[in-house]
């Protein structure tokens, strides 16, 4: 694998821990407004990312790379800002995928492509998630019972780890 590849799965790593936390810190604010669907609903983010961390870790290391992990750094304020932030760090995690699997295309590195393709298809998912959550607060979030409501289907989310096998 060439160094440049190494170096962006490295970095998304990274971006990846810095999500789960991120989402992390994300539940426990919904949690402190006792809006625990919501909370619910970034804690089980907070373990998929986690998850894709962790994804990317073992597909280094089965290649015999260097990983390095990186401090992290987080802020939100108001009930909507965590949704958007959500949004926008899904797009921004979307690009950097993107962005990998460019360069494998141009490494001819089929295997981190193949690799990546499940990614690809997830990060559609959670920008159209991210993008649902956002709208649908800003429908009916303003009403305490919609956004009561809202809270209570996000109560319901379980979590699922990703069946990528490496």
């Amino acid at each position: 694998m060439n160094d440049k590849i190494a170096f962006l799965l490295n970095q998304q790593i990274n971006k990846e821990l810095y999500s789960a936390y991120l989402y992390l810190d994300m539940s426990n604010f919904y949690d402190e407004m006792d809006l625990d669907g919501y909370a619910n609903y970034y804690m089980i983010q907070a373990q998929e990312e986690r998850d894709h961390a962790l994804l990317f870790m073992k597909y280094m290391q089965n290649n015999g790379l260097k990983i390095t992990l990186e401090a992290i750094d987080k802020t939100f304020e108001t009930v909507l800002d965590p949704l958007v932030i959500a949004a926008e760090h899904e797009r921004y995690v979307t690009s950097l995928i993107n962005d990998i699997y460019h360069e494998a295309h141009q490494a001819k590195d089929y295997r981190t492509m193949k690799f990546l393709d499940w990614f690809v298809d997830e990060q559609g998912e959670e920008e159209d998630n991210a993008d649902s959550m956002v709208n649908r607060y800003k429908l009916f979030g303003a009403d305490p019972k919609g956004l009561y409501l809202l809270d209570q289907e996000y109560a319901g989310r379980v979590y699922t780890a990703p069946s990528l096998v490496l």
